[in-house]
């Protein structure tokens, strides 16, 4: 950014007429062309008044606003890896940032806060809590009021729709379905989830509406094992499965083993997140890559972007899923 020095010396004139022309001083007397010269040389500079730059330099606070508790995110480390990746952010930017618990009466004194990035889901009472603390929220895997707040969510179908034609292509026709139920505080119904949406419409696409099979629990281990077990215990199980997330993917292989069966040759299985312990399963497994860093990088940055710039119009950004092939699928002849 240039100095008020810099643009009065390239604009012909002197500090003391820059000053008052970018101030709009109309008791100035001076030609519309040196105006129109100093404003145009001002913007070529980059010209930013002291006053803007002390406001734009001014340390912000970011509230950072958890769906899950610390011990289920220790359970399903997805939302725990966007918000350790939030914190990084903040503290390489040497920016304030204060957790917001679920426990509103232990925040009500956090009404500084300049942004919040809301990870998870949130239902009507805790998107208006959220709101009575700051006005510019993001929302991170989630898009509550998509015309007022920013959003950064998951393609979710894309990503089921790769996994589901590579099993496909493999050669199976009864492909399973093992999820995750989620509800947001305060209401009964399960929340939408995409995974199973593109899992129903792939089957109607093939043809296979017949052969659907759907079993969910919670996403953790312990509901992908007793999922498994339960599907495995009937006489026509699946040739494979599609289970939406990492951790209970995890769960399910155990139930296989226990099966006598073996992952990759008896039953294929892929995941969903590519979590750091995927790789290491035996057989290593095949997932759909989220990319969480990212995502908390993108809300991160768009917080900012929209704090400096004061935009008006909300974004609703979509972030790719990679399909990683590892060795628990199997052909079937």
């Amino acid at each position: 950014m240039a100095t008020i020095k810099e643009v009065a010396a390239q604009a012909g004139v002197s500090i003391a007429t820059v000053s008052r022309v970018l101030n709009f001083d109309e008791s100035l007397n001076v030609a519309e062309a040196t105006k129109k010269r100093i404003f145009e040389t001002a913007e070529a500079l980059q010209y930013v008044p002291n006053s803007k730059r002390k406001a734009k330099e001014r340390p912000i606070t970011i509230g950072i606003a958890q769906w899950y508790t610390e011990e289920e995110e220790l359970r399903d480390p997805y939302y725990l890896a966007i918000r350790i990746a939030v914190e990084k952010l903040c503290d390489k930017e040497k920016i304030e940032f204060r957790r917001i618990t679920s426990n509103y009466e232990n925040n009500m004194q956090d009404k500084n806060f300049d942004g919040v990035i809301a990870i998870g889901k949130f239902g009507g009472k805790e998107v208006s809590y959220l709101k009575s603390l700051c006005r510019e929220i993001i929302f991170v895997d989630f898009s509550p009021e998509e015309e007022v707040y920013d959003s950064v969510l998951t393609d979710y179908k894309r990503g089921t729709l790769k996994a589901l034609r590579y099993l496909y292509d493999l050669g199976h026709r009864a492909i399973g379905y093992i999820g995750g139920e989620e509800y947001i505080s305060g209401q009964e119904k399960c929340i939408e989830d995409e995974r199973e949406y593109a899992y129903l419409e792939f089957l109607k696409e093939k043809d296979l509406e017949e052969n659907h099979f759907i079993l969910k629990g919670e996403f953790k281990p312990e509901a992908g094992y007793a999922l498994m077990k339960e599907a495995l215990a009937k006489v026509d199980y699946p040739t494979a499965f599609f289970v939406a997330s990492d951790p209970m993917a995890i769960g399910a292989y155990k139930a296989v083993h226990e099966k006598g069966l073996v992952v990759g040759k008896d039953i294929s299985i892929i995941g969903f997140d590519d979590i750091y312990t995927a790789q290491f399963l035996t057989p290593a497994l095949t997932t759909v890559k989220v990319y969480t860093e990212f995502m908390a990088e993108t809300a991160f940055e768009t917080l900012k972007e929209r704090l400096n710039s004061g935009r008006k119009i909300s974004k609703k950004i979509l972030v790719p899923t990679e399909f990683i092939i590892r060795e628990s699928c199997g052909q079937i002849e």
